[in-house]
Order: C-alpha cells, then sequence, then structure tokens
C-alpha cells in the first residue's frame, strides 16, 4: 500500500491578480497592489499574474516576493524579448 504524503492546503492556494503595467497611473494604486502582495505572501497564497515588472503588476509582485511569496508570472514571449518581464519571479511561463 503507498502512502500518500500529507499535504499543506494553505501552501497549495494560489491566486490570479489582474492589474495593468502602467507607470502613469496615481501612486497609490501601486501602493494597494504592493500591500496586497505583501499580504498575500503572509498568507502564503502563490500570486498567478501577467509577469510584467512596471506598474502595479510590478509592485504587486515586488510586494510578495518581499515578504518570501512564491510569485508566477505568465508573459508572452514577445513582452520577454522587449524586456517587460519581471527578473526576479519564482517562476515564469511564455
Amino acid at each position: 500500500m503507498t502512502t500518500v504524503p500529507e499535504i499543506d492546503a494553505r501552501r497549495r492556494q494560489a491566486i490570479c491578480v489582474y492589474c495593468a503595467s502602467s507607470r502613469q497611473c496615481d501612486a497609490e494604486y501601486h501602493d494597494a497592489a504592493r500591500r496586497l502582495g505583501h499580504s498575500l505572501a503572509e498568507s502564503r497564497i502563490t500570486v498567478v499574474y501577467g509577469g510584467g515588472g512596471a506598474g502595479s503588476m510590478g509592485a504587486l509582485a515586488d510586494g510578495a516576493l518581499a515578504r518570501g511569496g512564491r510569485v508566477v508570472g505568465v508573459l508572452p514571449r514577445f513582452m520577454q524579448e522587449l524586456e517587460w518581464g519581471h527578473a526576479g519571479l519564482s517562476e515564469l511561463h511564455l
């Protein structure tokens, strides 16, 4: 008989966040995205998002990563070639 290892269900949770990559919106939106990233990381919830390094997208990823969170980006290859992707992600899917 094979035993199934116990899984920490909280660590397995993930949330997908859709947000802007523009640097032109009000800074309070970037601050809110960063705080959301902090909260998700502290709750051990993986962030899945568009993979960008700028605007609210970048702030969200930076916030989660700063608190030791796991951040997964999903980015079109041409955007990575334009260097629009976040360089410090846990995982990046092109």
